[in-house]
């Protein structure tokens, strides 16, 4: 930009400026106020974003923000209450899927911020389906579990280029992830014990994922989950046979 644009610039800033400072402003068209309130939400969101990316604390030269710690905490507890099959754990389940929405839209990982949303829906989906009792359990034949394996593998494949044109982070595994998440998701939802064996997997691939996208703590959660998954494998395990009347 010159010098002469530049100075073209700041006069016509600053006459938009004394315009809306001008009481005579007051009677401007009603878009125009619609406008100021946009601006003034868009204001709004933008210093909480910034208080959100705030440096909590530093670990091994890693810094981690209030809102990957809240995301953290969030999920933790809404995964453990999950090897339960408590109904309990959907909020929690909730709240962590739109915190790491958050999250992984700034880091350009579009599969994953996609993901959450699903997430939520099935937060919601699984509280009234599941009912106080919570997960009773039960399995997959063996011609299920090759047809949903069948149907990823096609999704993922057909997903890919998508991501790829969009410009996403390491598209390939994140379409994996979004894939077999949303199906993990769904069985879960439907009290299939399968679940955790879909989890495991894509538990495993996230934590290579996100410690190369430098989201280090979020990888080590995702150690975590892995673990996880085997408890929640064998807890619903024991769900299952308690379903079954003796």
């Amino acid at each position: 930009m010159t010098y002469s644009k530049y100075c073209k610039t700041r006069e016509s800033a600053t006459r938009r400026a004394e315009r809306v400072s001008d009481p005579r402003s007051l009677h401007r068209p009603f878009n125009q106020s619609g406008n100021a309130d946009f601006g003034r939400k868009l204001v709004m969101f933008s210093i909480i974003n910034e208080f959100a990316v705030t440096v909590l604390f530093t670990i091994l030269g890693y810094q981690v923000t209030i809102l990957e710690f809240a995301a953290v905490i969030a999920s933790l507890i809404g995964v453990w209450l999950g090897t339960t099959g408590k109904q309990i754990m959907w909020p929690w389940w909730g709240l962590s899927s739109a915190l790491y929405g958050w999250l992984f839209l700034s880091y350009s990982l579009y599969a994953s911020a996609a993901v959450q949303v699903i997430f939520i829906i099935a937060a919601i989906w699984g509280w009234f389906g599941w009912g106080p009792k919570g997960a009773t359990s039960k399995n997959l034949s063996w011609l299920g579990r090759l047809v949903i394996l069948g149907s990823g593998i096609i999704a993922w494949l057909a997903i890919t280029p998508l991501l790829v044109s969009l410009g996403a982070a390491a598209a390939l595994p994140d379409a994996f992830g979004l894939v077999f998440s949303v199906i993990a998701q769904v069985l879960m939802v439907l009290e299939y014990r399968e679940n955790w064996m879909l989890w495991f997997v894509v538990d495993a691939l996230y934590v290579a994922l996100y410690w190369s996208q430098d989201l280090k703590f979020t990888s080590l959660l995702y150690v975590l989950f892995t673990a996880i998954a085997i408890r929640g494998w064998v807890n619903w395990r024991k769900l299952t046979r308690e379903a079954i009347p003796a």
